[in-house]
């Protein structure tokens, strides 16, 4: 059965609010968590960006829940600190933790004043940083000259059971290179005929593990409310890759999404005040064979939407064959 889960929006929320809210998600039956891992929102009306690993190991302590996080390695981090980061939260909590790796966006790895890579060799490093993360989790020492370096690295502490290193994919190309060495797979909402590609090319090319999907949703009591929310928080969201890759600051994202319209912001976001329509949606992608799927409500205020989907949307899926 589908594991519906909240995500925390780190660019939107304040981290006390955001572990005030992923308390309240589990209280109101949801079943898992996952976590951005941003240093910079996507627009100035966000107006946040708080250090994600300090707030996992507060989240698992505060909760019973399993968690994920979308992280970059090789350029904003190394990867050997990743793998300790992993291998320690993997310690505290066996079981619960498991981390998606990608190649990144400028907007966040710009901060280090070094060039921004080219994608394939964006994704040339993410594959080096995948097999030193690896190989530390599993108690190699590690000495890597390559897109990133690493000297004679070794974790002191780390979890019985490493946890699972997902791909993140938005294309099927890469959906397809990530099944060389991801444990499964993460996604985002997308017309129900490419997620199914993503799906097959991620599998057809041997693909293992479970299959994440990211929803992001706007619901209010008022369709006008749903919209205005989605619109006021996600329009700088709307661009395809590689403008949302490359832009690199909160503020061009402003400026480039002035004259978005409803309809772009619709294409990106589930937005709706019917709860029979967001179920529609949800059972749609529980249709595709995705294990979890992580729902992310565009407003900064959480408690409503919580709620009102604990109650009223989550055991109507539940009972989805």
């Amino acid at each position: 059965m589908t594991v519906f889960g909240f995500h925390a929006s780190h660019e939107q929320i304040h981290p006390r609010k955001l572990l005030e809210a992923v308390i309240h998600a589990e209280r109101a039956g949801f079943g898992a968590a996952m976590s951005s891992d941003h240093f910079s929102p996507w627009s100035q009306r966000q107006g946040h960006s708080g250090f994600a690993w300090s707030w996992l190991g507060a989240a698992l302590q505060a909760t019973r829940l399993s968690f994920g996080v979308v992280n970059a390695p090789g350029q904003r981090y190394h990867p050997a600190i990743i793998a300790q980061a992993i291998g320690t939260l993997g310690a505290m909590y066996p079981g619960r933790f498991w981390a998606a790796l990608g190649s990144g966006e400028a907007s966040n790895e710009h901060i280090t004043g070094d060039d921004w890579p080219r994608k394939e060799v964006r994704n040339a490093r993410l594959r080096e940083c995948v097999d030193i993360i690896r190989a530390l989790l599993a108690g190699e020492e590690v000495s890597h000259d390559g897109l990133v370096r690493v000297d004679r690295a070794r974790l002191w502490t780390r979890p019985e059971e490493p946890p699972a290193l997902v791909g993140a994919a938005v294309s099927v190309e890469t959906a397809r290179w990530c099944a060389e060495w991801a444990d499964g797979l993460i996604t985002v909402n997308a017309p129900t005929e490419h997620l199914r590609q993503i799906i097959d090319a991620y599998r057809g090319a041997g693909g293992r593990g479970p299959l994440h999907l990211q929803v992001h949703l706007s619901w209010a009591p008022e369709r006008t409310e749903a919209e205005a929310i989605a619109y006021e928080q996600w329009r700088s969201n709307v661009f395809a890759p590689p403008v949302c890759w490359d832009l690199d600051t909160a503020e061009h994202f402003d400026v480039v999404s002035e004259r978005v319209s409803m309809e772009q912001v619709t294409e990106v976001v589930n937005v709706s005040a019917d709860l029979g329509r967001h179920v529609g949606w949800l059972e749609e992608y529980v249709a595709l064979g995705f294990d979890q799927i992580a729902l992310h409500h565009v407003g900064q205020e959480q408690a409503g939407f919580i709620d009102t989907f604990g109650a009223e949307v989550l055991p109507k899926l539940r009972t989805v064959p």
